[in-house]
């Protein structure tokens, strides 16, 4: 490292501020800047750890005031800097003169927030300062972060279409040139992503692990067919111990010597491009979902994260965002999705309300739309804002949008959050239309869902007529349950409900007076069907979708 100052304790607190940690005992406002942070470490009880010079550990586990105050006396002789335990921290005499005689200061982590996320988020505020260049505004001649024009400089020293690309493979940047390659490297281009199925190709050739591995280029020959008929060269970006991406070049033949030293060097520079974009980009993304989340929970930070998102005193509606999990969709492709739907959706909102907050919390996208005065249409217009968005990004992806109702401060703002996870359950299930929804879209569908938890934690299972039509089905290989769901779904409409269930209307027929038989009902008392209706919904669940077929079937 090379000039700059690491980021110290004092910035640490101004960086994450109370919403995510605490400062219980001692100062870090020692001299201008603080001590400066020498590294993240994880406490291993059973394990003696060599710390370096003032690192902040984070004591995960510890909640005794004995244990921490002794760990405080600890890393008091290694020089630590500070000492991360979850709160509340104990308001202990001994704990406090530990901090004080020490100078290790004690922070509380809010309870709710991870460890990982934490542990990220630090290492990405250390990580800024790792660039270590005298003029923070270029990398090696480069503005700090064009990873396009460092991918035009790396093609001209090898002479090849080059693409800078993540772990995932997603496309970060690529050079000119790109028509010299093949089919299969325009595709990637155009769709800024690998296609799956050379990236599953890739993986079970083990070509990843291979190009992880090594410090050093690694050649891959053409595979046969499917638009790759050039060689590539790839090799992957590091930061000491962590895999930042990789760099791949299309070539016609392997590269020499020179040219090979050439790429190695370049995956230096382009690990330092990427470390500064993460530290600006990733600390602010995942503040800004740290904030959001301590806001939408509505604890007692709540207020306070509103305020640094800029939303204080004015009334929101929330709405989240979901992309549901989907048969033949791999796990790196959907968390590719909601991130890059996340961006898209942040800009949006935006564009419509520049105060408006989007993050993604978990698996969802959540969005904050001030308001400039109370509106009984807020629902209504956000809605619009919603599905204008949706028909904006097509129908690739199942996405949908749930519709809070107006928050009008903190403590309405977790009750709007209440609603909106609510509808999200509901859009999940139904994946389909429709694709936003607001609570009195789905009011009755959310308590038939809140029901269904109650009966699942009960554990109660069907009764009465229900009960005997499953044992019937069960022994018999029958359709009776099969047969009352279409029947009741449908209002009584045999025609309607026999094309459901894919069988002649007279077969229908006959089944309902034999489910009328066996389960001992009369489907012609209202009270009768409304009560098979609540334990086919809330205690049997949904159906497994299959088709039925008039042969070969029990009535």
């Amino acid at each position: 490292m090379t000039g700059g100052t690491r980021a110290s304790l004092r910035r640490v607190v101004d960086d994450l501020g109370t919403t995510l940690l605490e400062l219980v005992h001692g100062d870090v406002h020692h001299g201008d800047d603080g001590p400066a942070i020498g590294g993240v470490v994880i406490h291993d009880p059973v394990d003696e750890e060599l710390l370096p010079l003032h690192a902040l550990v984070l004591g995960v586990g510890l909640s005794e005031p004995a244990e921490i105050a002794a760990l405080v006396r600890e890393l008091g002789e290694q020089k630590a800097a500070g000492l991360v335990v979850r709160a509340p921290v104990p308001d202990d005499a001994d704990l406090r003169a530990a901090a004080v005689d020490t100078g290790v200061a004690v922070f509380g982590l809010t309870r709710g927030a991870s460890w990982s996320q934490l542990a990220a988020m630090l290492r990405s505020l250390l990580a800024e300062d790792d660039i270590g260049v005298t003029e923070p505004e270029t990398l090696g001649g480069l503005p700090a972060g064009d990873l396009f024009a460092l991918a035009n400089a790396i093609a001209a020293l090898i002479d090849a279409p080059v693409t800078i690309e993540d772990r995932s493979s997603r496309v970060l940047a690529f050079s000119g040139r790109q028509d010299e390659a093949d089919a299969s490297r325009v595709e990637t281009v155009l769709g800024r992503q690998v296609p799956e199925r050379y990236f599953r190709m890739l993986t079970e050739r083990g070509f990843f692990g291979e190009l992880y591995r090594s410090h050093r280029p690694v050649t891959m020959d053409p595979l046969l067919g499917d638009g790759v008929s050039l060689m590539r060269v790839a090799i992957a970006v590091r930061a000491g111990d962590e895999i930042l991406g990789s760099i791949w070049a299309a070539v016609h033949e392997p590269l020499n010597a020179e040219r090979t030293e050439a790429l190695c060097d370049a995956a230096k520079l382009v690990a330092l491009h990427l470390l500064r974009a993460r530290a600006g980009s990733d600390v602010s993304r995942r503040l800004r979902a740290e904030l959001l989340a301590t806001a939408l929970e509505g604890g007692a930070g709540a207020s306070q994260a509103l305020d640094r998102l800029g939303l204080a005193d004015r009334p929101v509606v929330v709405l989240a965002l979901t992309v549901p999990e989907t048969p033949g969709t791999a796990a790196s492709e959907l968390v590719n999705a909601r991130e890059r739907l996340g961006d898209a959706l942040a800009m949006h909102l935006t564009g419509v309300q520049p105060r408006a907050a989007c993050a993604l919390v978990g698996d969802i996208v959540y969005g904050l739309i001030p308001l400039t005065r109370p509106d009984a249409d807020a629902e209504e217009r956000v809605t619009r804002i919603a599905t204008e968005f949706l028909d904006r990004v097509g129908e690739r992806l199942p996405a949908a949008v749930a519709v809070g109702p107006v928050a009008q401060d903190a403590g309405g703002l977790a009750r709007s959050r209440v609603v909106v996870d609510r509808i999200v359950r509901v859009l999940r299930e139904r994946r389909g239309r429709p694709r936003v929804a607001r609570l009195a879209d789905v009011h009755v569908e959310t308590l038939m869902l809140e029901l269904r938890d109650i009966v699942v934690a009960r554990g109660d299972q069907p009764t009465g007529a229900v009960a005997r039509l499953i044992a019937y089905d069960a022994k018999n290989n029958g359709n009776l349950v099969e047969t009352l769901r279409a029947y009741l779904d449908e209002l009584g409409d045999v025609a309607a409900a026999s094309a459901r269930v894919y069988v002649h209307p007279n077969t229908f027929r006959y089944r309902l007076r034999r489910l009328a038989e066996v389960g001992q009902v009369d489907l012609g008392d209202p009270e009768a069907r409304f009560a098979l209706m609540v334990q086919l919904r809330v205690v049997v669940g949904p159906p497994l979708h299959r088709k039925s077929t008039m042969e070969g079937q029990q009535p």
